[in-house]
């Protein structure tokens, strides 16, 4: 007697796999994309320096030089961060008062190994645009604030392009979906 092969699970198998391959295929435009991006913050690096946005959203400007002016930190935040010299500790970011309206500005004001919030009152900085928490930027100051010293300028290192390694593995669970589904109706057809 001739088994057939079940309708249902075949289907359900076939589905699950042909959306195993599009996620991969996505990864690897999704990779073009990031690749793009990162030629973009690459030359950016080079490009005259640019007032700090008002809206502390623009990720088109990372990696940017800028100038901004903090009229008082209104908080600190201790984050883990590193100094230039590669050492671990804290990164201390003052979250600044820029006038009477708007979401303010965030200044990486420098790094300690003590998570302490400095003393500095606010004034004009200058530095790089790198990113900060929930898609806004900040300012990493190239002068740190008394007690501290510079942090670890953002790095493009620190952005990942792992799409490639994402594409692979959804092709690889594609095909063992299939491979050990075909293994399991061909044991089914042999009983």
């Amino acid at each position: 007697m001739r088994r057939r092969i079940p309708l249902l699970p075949t289907t359900l198998v076939l589905a699950a796999a042909g959306v195993m391959v599009w996620l991969g295929i996505w990864q690897l435009h999704r990779m073009t994309w990031k690749e793009g991006l990162l030629a973009e913050y690459r030359a950016a690096a080079g490009k005259p320096s640019v007032t700090f946005p008002r809206i502390p959203t623009d990720q088109s400007l990372l990696f940017r030089r800028s100038e901004a002016f903090c009229l008082q930190p209104v908080g600190w935040r201790a984050s883990s961060g590193r100094n230039r010299s590669g050492q671990p500790g804290w990164r201390h970011v003052a979250d600044c008062r820029t006038g009477a309206e708007g979401p303010g500005l965030a200044i990486d004001m420098g790094w300690s190994q003590l998570s302490a919030a400095p003393v500095w009152t606010g004034g004009k900085v200058e530095g790089i645009i790198g990113p900060d928490h929930y898609g806004q930027v900040m300012l990493v100051s190239d002068r740190a604030a008394p007690g501290l010293q510079p942090s670890e300028p953002p790095s493009l290192d620190d952005i990942p392009n792992n799409h490639f390694a994402y594409a692979i593995q959804w092709f690889i669970f594609a095909a063992l979906a299939v491979g050990i589904y075909a293994i399991a109706v061909w044991r089914r057809k042999r009983l």
